[in-house]
């Protein structure tokens, strides 16, 4: 009995001691690894299994090792951030494994990548022909990057000379049938602003697995019943439905008077209502 509190005590102490030592390491520690964080992964682990298990050792011990593993791992990484060739020795370069189109063999070779691993890292990154690739490269972590040809790239609004606003990341305002104040607050809602929404949709916060706003002030739940669906807010689509009615009504009158200072302010009020709407489609719309 005396031997198993003994090892629960052991395995208290190096769950707390791992803990503020992983987060010393920071976010790298548990992200995609270098070869180097990969080893210190590994032996701090074994580390605090030892200290937990091996009663025969002294566990402040093990204690020691590891701040010395942990010490070793924070010097490297200052190395890393103060060094290129510090960050080339311990994380290794990327390795092109096309250029052009072209694959290159004996960069598959060295990295030991067999032509299935290829093609089909390549077709996580949406490219079924290794013909469409410009440039592929093997990352230090080992995820292969590409760039598609030019003709092969996605068409975005730049490529159209469409200059588009920049859009917020959503807030999510109910989550678990609560009700979160602190985004609310961030995006300048209120509580009784989003009841207010979910009475339009005939729906409580309780009823609510999850509620987003999106930048447009828009709100968007998921509720708890699968079976039903909610439809999706239609602010933005009566808003351009609204303008539109403006501009046709603006244009009627337009082509009804006979006075030539009304019809012309008329006119250009319709051509201005008509550049802002092209402006704001491809926002209302969506």
């Amino acid at each position: 009995m005396a031997e198993g509190f003994e090892v629960a005590l052991r395995t208290l102490i190096s769950v707390v001691v791992l803990f503020i030592l992983t987060k010393l390491l920071g976010k790298r520690q548990v992200s995609q690894l270098s070869m180097f964080e990969y080893i210190t992964g590994i032996t701090i682990g074994s580390l605090a299994a030892v200290i937990s298990l091996d009663l025969e050792s002294s566990w402040y011990l093990g204690l020691i090792s590891l701040c010395v593993w942990v010490a070793v791992s924070l010097a490297i990484e200052f190395l890393q951030i103060k060094s290129k060739k510090g960050r080339d020795i311990v994380d290794g370069t990327g390795t092109v494994l096309i250029q052009n189109g072209k694959v290159l063999e004996e960069n598959l070779k060295k990295e030991r990548l067999t032509t299935d691993e290829l093609l089909e890292q390549l077709r996580k990154k949406n490219a079924f022909r290794f013909a469409d690739v410009e440039f592929a490269i093997m990352e230090p972590s080992g995820d292969i990057n590409v760039l598609l040809t030019r003709e092969n790239q996605p068409l975005t609004a730049k490529h159209l000379g469409i200059k588009v606003a920049p859009e917020a990341a959503p807030q999510t305002v109910i989550m678990d049938g609560k009700m979160l104040d602190e985004p609310l607050a961030e995006i300048g809602f209120s509580r009784g602003w989003v009841n207010t929404e979910l009475e339009k949709l005939g729906l409580i916060v309780d009823n609510v697995f999850l509620g987003q706003i999106d930048a447009f002030g828009q709100l968007y739940v998921d509720i708890y019943d699968d079976k039903i669906t909610v439809p999706a807010p239609q602010e933005k689509a009566k808003l351009f439905i609204s303008l539109k009615k403006c501009e046709a009504d603006i244009t009627l009158f337009a082509l009804s008077t006979r006075d030539k200072a009304a019809k012309h302010m008329y006119e250009q009020c319709s051509r201005e209502l008509t550049e802002m709407i092209q402006e704001l489609e491809p926002v209302l719309k969506r």
